[in-house]
Parts: structure tokens; sequence; C-alpha cells
């Protein structure tokens, strides 16, 4: 299967918002996941085109045209169409194509899961008022092409999704990436520079640890994890020395660096990384001094649209800590009130 071409779609765009809610818009969201996908896969050496690469609308027949354009209407052609769902529920979904399967669904989800969040199917549905054809628009207009849909997760989820789509996109991205190599048998490589050893610490496994919650205790991911110590599975031994990242306020930019490769692997985003450091472009020079955290900032002047979960959010702190540092009795904001942040 590695002749097979790629065509990356970003959901909705334009005057097309797709979902939106607590502070997550589906266009934007999706745009920064389907880019970050086709970088990482080109630089495995895959053929990749995105259907749009900036937020321009499309409407149906043209989104269809694009894919169908890219490299013909072959089965031999993997099309990927990147959303985030609304409807209250939680975790990520994969649809599949009737004329397709489900092991690049699963493998997604399976993925996904070693990135800590949940999943809940691959699945296929109908149209019900043709039940020999797909119901959404981009697996039954998509000719032959191998087609998929990614619901990375619910953003007006009650549990977790909302923070998890926020602040771990990147890490998602990856796992599609990841699992598309592997559909593929495209080899799968992460640049070493992405995690610098002058960055790691050791950690001596005991009883009762995962890989999950190893993870989660010095803010990486599992595959992080794997990575830095060459492991194949995610069994562990008691004892054993694992090397775990341990980030810096200050990072080096290195060959093969990228604002998306930088901010995933320190856990926080391109556009936050581009606003401490003033950075017009997403341009990098070998050597770059680039500051992960602005300590420089402990005050926020509250604009139109802010809420305290949003300014929290964005500080990486807790509603409840801004509450207390600035003495609250409620969360209502005023334009133009100052906030201590810590």
């Amino acid at each position: 299967m590695n002749d097979k071409r790629i065509v990356i779609d970003a959901g909705h765009g334009g005057t097309d918002s797709g979902a939106v809610g607590n502070g997550i818009v589906e266009k934007e969201l999706t745009l920064k996941i389907a880019k970050y996908i086709a970088d990482r896969l080109r630089e495995l050496g895959a053929d990749v085109t995105l259907t749009r690469d900036s937020d321009e609308t499309l409407d149906p027949s043209e989104r269809v045209k694009r894919v169908l354009n890219a490299y013909g209407n072959s089965k031999d052609v993997l099309m990927v169409s990147n959303h985030i769902n609304a409807g209250g529920g939680d975790g990520a979904e994969v649809i599949y194509a009737l004329r397709g399967n489900d092991i690049l669904p699963n493998l997604i989800l399976n993925n996904l899961k070693d990135e800590g969040q949940n999943i809940r199917r691959a699945y296929q549905r109908r149209l019900p008022s043709d039940p020999t054809k797909d119901y959404y628009y981009m697996l039954r207009n998509t000719g032959n092409t191998d087609a998929i849909i990614v619901e990375y997760g619910f953003l007006d989820s009650k549990l977790d999704d909302v923070k998890q789509l926020k602040n771990n996109w990147p890490d998602y991205a990856e796992a599609v990436v990841k699992s598309i190599a592997e559909y593929l048998n495209i080899p799968y490589t992460i640049n070493n520079n992405e995690i610098p050893t002058e960055n790691s610490g050791t950690y001596k496994v005991v009883s009762g640890d995962t890989l999950w919650s190893i993870a989660k205790k010095f803010n990486t991911t599992v595959n992080e994890i794997k990575r830095l110590n060459n492991l194949s599975t995610n069994l562990l031994k008691v004892g054993t020395d694992l090397i775990v990242p341990t980030y810096n306020d200050i990072y080096i930019v290195k060959s093969g660096d990228t604002l998306y490769s930088i901010a995933r692997n320190n856990k926080t985003s391109v556009d936050r990384l581009k606003e401490i450091n003033n950075l017009t472009s997403d341009i990098l020079s070998i050597g770059q001094k680039l500051k992960l955290k602005d300590s420089s900032i402990n005050k926020y002047i509250v604009k139109i649209g802010d809420t305290l979960y949003s300014i929290a959010n964005a500080f990486n702190t807790t509603v409840d800590t801004i509450k207390k540092l600035n003495n609250l009795t409620s969360n209502l904001l005023s334009i133009g009130q100052e906030l201590i942040i810590q």
C-alpha cells in the first residue's frame, strides 16, 4: 500500500466556521491539525495535498473536486477529513466509507488512546434515503478514494475534551501521522532534535506505574517516553530507569525544528510561542533562542469575550488560582479590568 497518495482535508473554513464553543472554532483547529499532518507526512517522504491551507470557504462540490483532482479518482488515494465534534459527548471517533474498511480507523483510535484521549468507535453511517450510500458527502462523493473522517473530540464536552483539544491537539495530530505511516508502510521517524538530550532526566519505575501515569507526571506523552527509551511496547519493569523530558524555559532551535514540533514537545501552542517571542512568521533559524514561558507577564487586561476559563487556559493556570490572587467572589469580569496572573 506504500504507493498511495494522501489528501488531507481541513473541515469547514471561511464563512463556514463549523462548530464553535468554549474558545474553540472548528475551522481554525482543523486547519492547524491538517497543516501539521501534511507537514509531518511530507517529512516522512509522502506525497500530500491539502484541500485548503488558509481560511477559505469551500462549498461541498469544490471540496470534493479538490480531493478528486489532487491525484485522481483512485482507491490508491487516501483522503483524511479532519473535524471537531459537538453534541455534548466526549472522545474521538472515526467514520469510514462504505467502500472502505476499519483498519486505519482503528489504528488511529488506538494511537489516540495512547496519547490519553478517550475513544468512542470506528463506524460507518448510511444515508437514510438511500442506505447504499454514505451519509457524509466527503465519503459519499469522493469516488473510489480510501476516505475517512476523524472527529478528534467534542468542543462542548462536559468532561475533559475541551482542555485536551486546546492543549493536546498536536499530539493527536501526530497520532494520526503515525497511524497513516503504519497503514501505508511509510517508515515512521521522529526528528531526534525535537527532544534535546540536555532537556532530559531519569525516572525509576515503581510498582503501579504505567507509561500513561508517568507521562502525566512529567507533563509529556506516552509516545515521547517510548521514543526517548526505544520502547516497542507499553510494558514496564519495576526498577527500570526511564529517560523523561524535563523542559526548561528557553529552547535553542536545532536543525529540523519547526514551531509545530517545538510547541508539541513543550505542551504549548504555536500561537503562544509566536506571541511570547514576538514572531510574525513560522520561519526559524538554527541557534535561535525561544522563550517557552513569559515570566514577565503578571498582569492581564480583560478584553471583550474573555472568561476566567479562557484566561486561565491561556496562561496555563486555573480559574480558582486567578480568583484567589484577585480576591474575586464570582466569575463575572468587566472589560478593562486588570487581573494579576501568577
